[in-house]
């Protein structure tokens, strides 16, 4: 069974960047990868920090949060 992975951004260019460097570079056979881009919606910002991402570009694998460098706070996005 494959985990889901979300990965969540800004659309910022360090977000685009951890975008294809590593949300594309997980194992498709091992990880299902959702990409959110939070600025088209917004809407799923309240699921991101439910999930426990403070900033994005993250990660959110298995229950656990990966804050990928700092492109911008959640907080900025609302």
């Amino acid at each position: 069974m494959k985990q889901h992975a979300t990965f969540y951004h800004a659309g910022c260019p360090v977000c685009i960047d951890a975008e294809q460097s590593l949300a594309t570079s997980l194992d498709p056979a091992r990880f299902e990868v959702e990409i959110v881009h939070l600025g088209q919606s917004p809407a799923r910002l309240p699921e991101a920090e439910q999930a426990g991402v403070r900033s994005v570009p993250a990660i959110v694998l298995g229950g656990s949060v990966y804050h990928i460098n700092h492109g911008a706070d959640l907080s900025a996005l609302k």
